[in-house]
């Protein structure tokens, strides 16, 4: 079969599947969540052993130390998805929700209904959990997809892909509803973004070089965030125990992630020894610094930092810090250099945390907390799709509500319109 045949084939698949999710019950979408979670658990030895062939085969092509702390799966990841799958479970269906209703001087009732998007296709690279993550939360919301995961992660795709069908099937659904590809040929990425007669969105994961290429050339919705340059503020009104516990733990829990933080701004009020002791303590994890010149001013060790500094996602060890002479000059650094991914603020004044909320253009924005909580398992979602930085349908973390659109009903007794 041709890969044209292939992909339309896989399409239209998902477009009968989509039909038949959009009137499942509550309860029978649950039912192939919590099959899926028990075929995960019976299949945890095969699911390992498939990984560990992506991993080798990585290590073989050079993939870096990032690349290859995404594409691992051991136990505890496992666990979690385990439980991401039992917590979307839990989680309110939104589909078929009636909201605003109201009745207008015609007599007539107006309203809105939650609906799913229909075909969700998403392009991933390295991490497998996104498999088990879109599956959960396509199901949840009642739409088909279509996965085409990183070539690195083959194996395990296709392992997470299998057990993923068992649920499915024991709870009377169709298999396929959810739908790995099988192909590594990156043709199958331009056939699937150019299928707005199958497929209704397109969610890119990974480097900002697959982002960039699908938002330009998709024929079909985006929904996407390019960087996660991420940036903590820390106020001269801030607790510095918090603020140390904070800043490091955005930096230091993972170097890979999107919520990482990559540009750390701090008043230029705040003790002198406390910012000895945070770069002390950066420089002991084994984080490359750079600054401005104040900041070069504490250890010989920090570079000077350029006008690229600023800008980047290193998704390394690598930390760049500034110090600011007003919380309205972070707001403005941030606005100006940041991604409008996650950014966050440590301080006790409750009028500078407002309005930094109010100011800074973000996705997602914290008040005295790490920004490693930009994640839609953190806000309660049980898993997320991808983060999403635009400013149209859904921004942030995107769950259950963001792959579902409304629809406008009416309510009627015989009414008709005469003007």
């Amino acid at each position: 079969m041709s890969l044209e045949s292939y992909m339309n084939q896989i399409g239209q698949q998902a477009r009968a599947a989509s039909r038949l999710l959009a009137k499942a019950s509550t309860a029978q979408k649950n039912a192939a969540l919590m099959a899926m979670a028990e075929a995960l658990e019976a299949e945890r030895p095969r699911l390992i052993a498939e990984n560990s062939k992506d991993m080798e085969n990585g290590r073989a092509k050079g993939l870096d130390a990032a690349l290859l702390d995404r594409l691992l799966l051991n136990d505890a990841r496992i666990d979690g998805m385990i439980e991401g799958l039992k917590q979307v479970a839990t989680l309110p269906d939104p589909i078929g929700e009636i909201s605003n209703m109201v009745f207008l001087p015609s007599g007539i009732q107006r309203g809105q209904m939650r609906v799913p998007l229909g075909v969700v296709g998403i392009i991933y690279e390295s991490r497998p959990n996104v498999t088990i993550d879109a599956a959960s939360l396509c199901l949840k919301s009642g739409n088909a997809t279509i996965l085409r995961g990183g070539s690195e992660a083959f194996h395990s795709n296709h392992a997470i892909a299998q057990a993923v069908c068992k649920g499915l099937e024991k709870a009377g659904l169709p298999s396929d509803a959810v739908q790995v590809l099988n192909t590594t040929d990156r043709e199958a990425v331009s056939k699937l973004i150019g299928m707005p007669e199958y497929v209704d969105v397109i969610v890119p994961r990974g480097g900002k070089g697959l982002i960039e290429r699908i938002s330009r050339d998709a024929k079909v919705p985006v929904i996407k965030h390019l960087d996660g340059n991420c940036h903590v503020y820390i106020d001269d009104e801030a607790d510095m125990e918090k603020a140390f516990r904070i800043a490091l733990n955005a930096k230091t829990r993972r170097y890979g992630v999107c919520n990482a933080m990559e540009s750390l701004l701090i008043h230029q009020n705040v003790n002198k020894q406390e910012i000895s002791k945070l770069i002390a303590a950066f420089e002991e994890k084994g984080v490359a610094l750079v600054g401005c010149t104040q900041v070069q001013q504490f250890a010989d060790s920090i570079g000077a930092a350029t006008e690229e500094d600023w800008y980047t996602e290193y998704h390394a060890p690598k930390l760049s810090i500034k110090v600011v002479a007003s919380m309205d000059e972070a707001i403005a650094h941030i606005n100006k250099y940041g991604s409008h991914h996650t950014d966050a603020i440590v301080s006790q004044n409750y009028t500078k945390t407002r309005a930094f909320m109010t100011e800074v253009d973000s996705a997602s924005v914290m008040v005295n907390a790490s920004t490693s909580f930009a994640d839609g398992f953190e806000y309660g979602f049980g898993a997320e799709i991808g983060i999403s930085t635009d400013k149209i349908h859904a921004r942030g973390p995107v769950g259950l509500i963001g792959l579902t659109s409304q629809k406008y009903i009416v309510f009627g007794d015989g009414h008709t319109r005469d003007n």
